[in-house]
């Protein structure tokens, strides 16, 4: 940066810095004003680097100032990047033309989409009906659904991962693709994925990545909507990219330029909407994925569904994370309030309308927190916005319900504000609300029978002029032509993603105007024949909600029989059924008996997915979840996960009936975000008897911690200072710590005075470097994962140590190398430490009784010199295949396989492992044949989550455990 720039960055820092002064604010009390982390307000606030235009608008609202010097001084601080002649971008070498290409490109897709459309924003004057996206974005949490291994359910006499694992933790959306080049985004309507990778697209363009995200620098974004590209017929080769979604520079790229993007990696593909294709498309579509992947595996790709539109793992074996939108906390939805009355605020003409909407947001706020409805309602972007629209709209009386929100909205839209404006005929022509709703519901339902989200302009043109011999006085004022212009300027609710096509601006829209039109035609039946699929789903669930009685009890037991017949969609056709009754306002009571009596039989959940699944149906199977007596493990911590994901007072007292149940700690502790912290504290984990963990994640979760009763163990996620972890806990009680995400540690002088502290896991802590302060710790257990300055040399002091497990790059590739003098009798090896490993040496640890690895080494047969081996655990990267590599290996009894595939075969096995007594198996939803190991005597196979098993005939029926989810396409 320029002597000028970093005067410029200086005197940002200086005014922030006056403005906390003056306002006499803590660290921690601007943090919590402007809703940002504390590395972000840190940075900004000590001038290290140039802050992001969102964090300088949420400060300057922290510190009740204007943003615009602000934002003139950041802009004036960022470093100008020329266009040089050859510009290195990682290993690749970019030429004089595709550079001067990339930057009218990178500028197109910043204009592009660089804004944010703001429901129910004063849609009257188009300027103001946007916002810039830096202001509007809110980062939402992410949840990783880890791949299956023994990390996810070891036993309590193995090394406690389900504790440990970081991955198992939700986290911002930065956070959570830190590192990653490939993953599947879930999430509900209207949850955000499509604006993530809006944004994903604008911070990657300008090249103004976070810290997080700093493997993306310098690529090329490309938003590819599937939507758009489905209605070309095939799906675009790279040169098609552009001109497929409508960009005007296509004809100016320079030949073979998205092609070179591609193959030094750096594209970055954000392909969107998994879920808006109909299914008979996705199976193209994978298979179009797939051969990108092996012509461009270096590129990166995020693709976004909707959480059941493919099944889980849908590309697992390819590398692709599976990440779920959580729903907004409660800290969320305050942000984002906030947020969406700044972005209201520009442009008011006057102090008293600014006063106003301040005082609408304190309002809001506090009426969402008090109303359990609304709690409910506002955990999406999309509804959130709206209920803010609402409350300003209708001058803070908010309506109640789901449904009553949609029609308050569809009014607003529709007429009020142009009505309450003066704004008469603005094209020559008036369209009452109902023939406005009629007109709509017409192109919505025309979508959903094709299974579509796009139509053509021509054919929106011909289903209005179909409907206007019915609506004479509207046909007297124009042609169909007119009507569509009309829809398309003042509806708020179409919109034109190409020049000759239209879509509504939000897919809910659409299903609830299709869903009263299906009602309408009386197309019950073709509701039940559709309801298995994703993209019915919502549209079933609106049609009950507008159905009158008798047609509300006609498609809710037509589900039900549905589902009793069709075996493979009966979980979902089920749980559809349940999800319902919450928009059944007026049903019979013996109808509504028979659809909780088969979510009764859908319960208990057994797994994170099933959880997932469940809680789609919303609070009403509730009322139908057991706990927590006659549930293993498993399904208490899957019925708690659901109970977490659905929120909410009737969530909580359900939470409380498991205080008492030992086993659930770990999930009740976890299950602490998604509620009021207060609250949660005093009524859950108060009074778990001998509550021995919790993640802390927030301060204020620190200040409920000391509240606590004394605890041994826990996990601290986010910037804690050592002294902030560990002043709640007396000196001989701390027994486990595990340190999460933190830039401000750098030192472990704080451990000294905890002479029972046995346990120490240092997860994505950049600045941790010297080990020698762990010397004078009794640890017996230490991991350390993503901690790229941690100096390996300081591991000899640590001869207390029994387990080691490690995630980092490693000075030496031999494993012998590893200065470890410590007797351990566990070795896990992450995927970091497994590229390109020996394990030459490895016979310097004799004891070895278990070892994980995450990939295969070069030199496999070495684990044959460890004598002890008991446990063998193979995921990631490392697989059956590597047994290959092997003599017999007589004294392993125990084998995990993590990583699965159609053509493995367990003959392997039985021939490597003739002693072995356990074999647990993650099948992936992948067949297994078991045939292969018939004749093995006393063996116990476990399989997790197996699309087929064969051959279990060659093994007693007692030996085999099946556990699988109950709904995998």
């Amino acid at each position: 940066m320029s002597g000028g720039r970093r005067d410029e960055l200086v005197e940002l820092k200086a005014h922030l810095r006056q403005l906390r002064a003056e306002r006499r604010l803590s660290m921690s009390g601007l943090e919590l004003r402007a809703g940002l982390g504390h590395t972000t307000a840190s940075r900004a606030m000590n001038g290290s680097t140039v802050p992001s235009e969102a964090t300088v608008v949420a400060l300057a609202r922290a510190l009740g100032t204007d943003a615009g010097p602000l934002l003139a001084l950041r802009r004036r601080a960022l470093p100008q990047v020329p266009v040089p002649s050859r510009m290195p971008v990682g290993e690749a070498v970019v030429d004089d033309a595709d550079a001067r290409f990339e930057e009218r490109y990178r500028q197109y897709v910043e204009n592009r989409h660089g804004q944010l459309s703001v429901i129910g924003l004063a849609l009257s004057q188009p300027d103001r009906a946007s916002w810039p996206l830096d202001t509007s974005y809110l980062s939402l949490e992410l949840a990783l659904r880890p791949a299956p291994g023994p990390g996810v359910r070891s036993k309590p006499s193995e090394p406690v991962w389900k504790f440990n694992l970081a991955e198992a933790r939700a986290e911002r959306a930065e956070q959570a693709l830190a590192g990653r080049r490939r993953a599947v985004i879930r999430g509900l309507a209207g949850g955000g994925k499509s604006t993530l990778l809006q944004w994903l697209a604008v911070t990657t363009a300008r090249q103004d990545l976070p810290d997080e995200l700093a493997h993306l620098e310098g690529c090329v974004p490309f938003v590819l909507p599937l939507r758009t590209l489905v209605r070309r017929g095939d799906l675009p080769g790279p040169q098609e990219y552009l001109a497929a979604v409508g960009c005007p520079l296509h004809a100016a790229q320079p030949i073979g330029w998205t092609d070179r993007a591609l193959a030094n990696g750096r594209a970055l593909l954000l392909i969107d909407g998994l879920d808006e294709i109909p299914q008979e498309q996705r199976a193209r579509t994978r298979q179009w994925l797939l051969e990108l992947l092996a012509a461009y595996p270096r590129a990166a790709y995020l693709v976004t569904t909707r959480p059941t539109a493919v099944p889980e793992g849908w590309l697992a074996e390819y590398e692709f994370a599976e990440l779920s939108v959580r729903p907004m906390s409660a800290g969320d939805v305050s942000v984002f309030i906030a947020r969406w009355h700044t972005a209201a605020a520009v442009g008011t003409s006057t102090a008293e309308e600014h006063s106003y909407l301040t005082s609408l947001e304190e309002t809001l706020r506090d009426t969402v927190r008090s109303q359990p409805d609304l709690t409910q309602l506002a955990t999406t972007p999309l509804l959130c916005a709206l209920v803010c629209a609402l409350n300003r709209d209708r001058r803070g009386h908010l309506p109640h319900g789901r449904m009553e929100l949609y029609e308050a909205a569809l009014s607003m839209l529709l007429m009020r504000r142009d009505r309450e404006r003066d704004i008469d005929a603005p094209e020559n022509l008036v369209l009452t609300e109902h023939q406005s709703v009629q007109l709509l519901q017409r192109l919505a339902y025309w979508l959903i029978r094709n299974g579509q989200t796009e139509m053509e302009q021509r054919t929106a043109i011909d289903l209005i002029e179909d409907a206007l011999p019915a609506m004479p006085q509207l046909a007297q004022q124009s042609d169909s032509a007119g009507v569509l212009t009309h829809l398309l300027a003042r509806s708020g609710l179409l919109r034109n993603p190409a020049a000759d096509t239209i879509d509504f601006v939000h897919r809910t829209f659409q299903d609830f105007l299709g869903a009263k039109a299906a009602l309408d035609a009386r197309d019950i039946p073709l509701l039940i024949r559709n309801a298995h699929d994703d993209q019915w789903e919502d549209v079933v669930r609106m049609a009950v909600a507008h159905a009158r009685p008798q047609e509300r009890v006609t498609l809710l037991r037509r589900l039900i029989a549905r589902g009793d017949r069709a075996v493979s969609h009966r979980t979902r056709l089920h749980v559809l059924a349940a999800a319902c009754l919450e928009y059944a306002t007026e049903l019979d009571p013996g109808v509504r008996g028979e659809v909780e009596q088969c979510a009764a039989a859908l319960v208990p959940p057994r797994s994170e997915d099933e959880a997932a699944l469940l809680a789609l149906a919303g609070p009403v199977i509730l009322h139908v979840l057991p706990g927590p007596d006659g549930l293993d493990d498993d399904e208490a911590a899957a019925v708690i996960h659901t109970a977490e994901l659905i929120g909410g007072p009737a969530a909580l007292a359900l939470l409380k009936k498991f205080r008492t149940r030992n086993s659930a700690q770990w999930a009740l502790s976890n299950a602490w975000k998604s509620f009021e912290t207060r609250e949660y504290a005093r009524e859950v984990l108060a009074h778990v008897p001998d509550l021995s963990s919790v993640t802390i994640r927030t301060q204020e979760e620190l200040r409920e911690l000391h509240r606590l009763q004394p605890l041994g163990q826990a996990a601290f996620m986010g910037d804690f200072s050592g002294a902030e972890m560990t002043a709640p806990f007396a000196k001989e009680d701390l027994r486990v710590l595990n340190i999460d995400r933190n830039d401000t540690v750098r030192e472990l002088d704080f451990l000294h005075p905890y002479p029972n502290l046995t346990r120490l896991g240092l997860f994505t802590c950049p600045n941790v470097s010297d080990l020698m302060p762990l010397s004078e710790v009794p640890l017996r257990t230490l991991e350390i994962h993503r901690c790229g300055s941690t100096r390996t040399e300081d591991l000899k002091h640590l001869t207390g140590l029994d387990m080691l497990s490690l995630d980092m790059e490693l000075p030496e590739r031999r494993i012998g190398a590893l200065p470890v003098d410590a007797d351990l009798t566990q070795l896990i090896l992450g995927l970091k430490v497994c590229r390109k490993l020996s394990l030459e040496g490895i016979v310097r640890w004799p004891n070895l009784t278990r070892l994980d690895l995450s990939g295969p080494p070069d030199d496999f047969a070495r684990i044959t010199e460890l004598g002890a081996l008991k446990n063998l655990v193979l995921l990631g990267n490392a697989g059956l295949f590597m047994l290959e590599q092997l003599p017999q290996v007589p004294q392993v009894t125990e084998l995990w396989l993590g990583k699965w595939s159609r053509d493995d075969n367990l003959a392997l096995v039985h021939a490597k492992f003739p002693n072995l007594t356990a074999l647990t198996i993650w099948a992936g939803f992948q067949p297994v044949d078991l045939a292969p190991l018939g004749g093995v005597p006393g063996l116990a196979v476990r399989i997790h989550d197996a699309k087929e098993v064969f051959g279990t005939e060659h093994l007693p029926p007692e030996n085999v455990t099946f556990k699988r989810h109950r709904y995998a396409v």
